[in-house]
């Protein structure tokens, strides 16, 4: 299988079409976000009843339905995937909800319209500096945007299954998108996360980091993987192949029980309040 295998380069684009042939399968599969991600919209974004929130790349809802369960006035959840936004509009039945299926590059939405901009495990599918100095736009002074991923791994912990299964992907492509598989993950690389912040008008919190692990039986590892970009972008045949091995391996040499570390990265950055603008001016 190996040998058939060639590294590829997963661009931006491909985020926007890498995950929606399965949209049931791949909100099962993939976990939901640890309750201290919640703890720390409502405590430094402005999560709350009444707020107007814009999400980009929605996907199947697991971000949705927790934002909904604030009882914004409303959320607008932009899904540029046609299949993914299909799905929200069937799993989701809430009035405050507005689906737009659109790229963020090209949706066009009233400036200076919500209090909080959330995007959660999708950031790194765009063009980070535009879409920031979208997003400002966007913003009610004083508004947040808050940047969140899960990342599966944990360069501080052991992970007997991570180290087990390496050599099945040592010839795939990137997980990342326009990524090198030697780099700080997308979402821990905090140095550039927070410099893009600050480089687009917005004042950063401290970067927040959730270690937390994930248990799953064989099939739950098939049905997480086959949502992985970097397995999702196979022929069919080494696709399936990979996740019968995956599967195996789970089964047999973990017996039945796989442990896998995660980290939740959490970017929460404010804009300028008018007061703070007009300030800057003058000095």
């Amino acid at each position: 299988m190996e040998s058939t295998m060639k590294r590829i380069k997963l661009d931006q684009l491909f985020g926007r079409e890498a995950f929606g042939d399965d949209p049931a399968n791949y909100h099962r599969a993939r976990p939901a976000y640890p309750q201290a991600t919640w703890t720390a919209l409502r405590e430094r974004a402005g999560l709350r009843a009444g707020i107007d929130i814009l999400e980009i790349g929605a996907g199947s809802g697991l971000a949705t339905m927790a934002l909904l369960g604030h009882r914004p006035r409303s959320l607008v959840a932009v899904e540029p995937d046609g299949r993914l936004a299909d799905y929200l509009r069937v799993s989701i039945d809430n009035p405050c909800l507005d689906i737009v299926e659109a790229a963020f590059e090209a949706v066009d939405l009233k400036p200076a319209s919500f209090d909080l901009v959330a995007a959660a495990t999708m950031f790194h599918w765009l063009d980070p500096t535009a879409s920031l100095e979208k997003i400002h736009g966007l913003l009610r002074p004083g508004g947040a945007v808050a940047l969140w991923w899960n990342v599966f791994g944990d360069a501080g912990r052991p992970d007997a299954f991570h180290d087990e299964t390496a050599h099945l992907f040592a010839s795939h492509p990137s997980s990342l998108s326009s990524g090198d598989a030697e780099r700080l993950p997308h979402g821990l690389d905090a140095n550039a996360r927070v410099r893009e912040l600050a480089a687009t008008g917005f004042i950063a919190d401290e970067p927040q980091f959730l270690s937390w692990t994930l248990t799953l039986d064989p099939a739950a590892v098939r049905r997480l993987y086959a949502t992985y970009s970097n397995v999702t972008i196979l022929p069919p045949s080494e696709r399936f192949a990979l996740l019968d091995a995956l599967e195996a391996i789970a089964a047999s040499r973990f017996s039945g029980r796989v442990e896998r570390n995660m980290t939740t990265a959490i970017y929460i950055a404010r804009r300028r309040s008018l007061e703070a603008d007009h300030y800057s001016t003058w000095i």
